[in-house]
């Protein structure tokens, strides 16, 4: 019985096993958290992207010019035209 314990105790056949689960869970939760970040990312920059067109698009009030930053859109036109980065 002596021996069966010093064996068992010894044997590392499983810790491998062991060791790439944690790796995978490790790197689950590393892909989830980067996933969450970027959706919300991207959330975000639709958003402001939808904002700017949509005061582009009611800018009639200020003679059909409106400028938000880096972004100027002149509808006087027959299309809107959005300029900027």
């Amino acid at each position: 019985m002596k021996t069966f314990i010093k064996n068992f105790i010894a044997d590392e056949s499983g810790a491998s096993a062991a060791e790439y689960a944690l790796i995978i869970a490790v790197v689950g939760v590393g892909i989830g958290a980067a996933a969450l970040v970027l959706g919300a990312n991207v959330e975000s920059a639709v958003g402001n992207a939808a904002n700017e067109v949509n005061n582009c698009n009611n800018s009639e009030a200020t003679a059909g010019k409106y400028t938000s930053g880096s972004v100027t859109c002149d509808d006087s036109g027959d299309a809107a035209e959005v300029t900027g980065s």
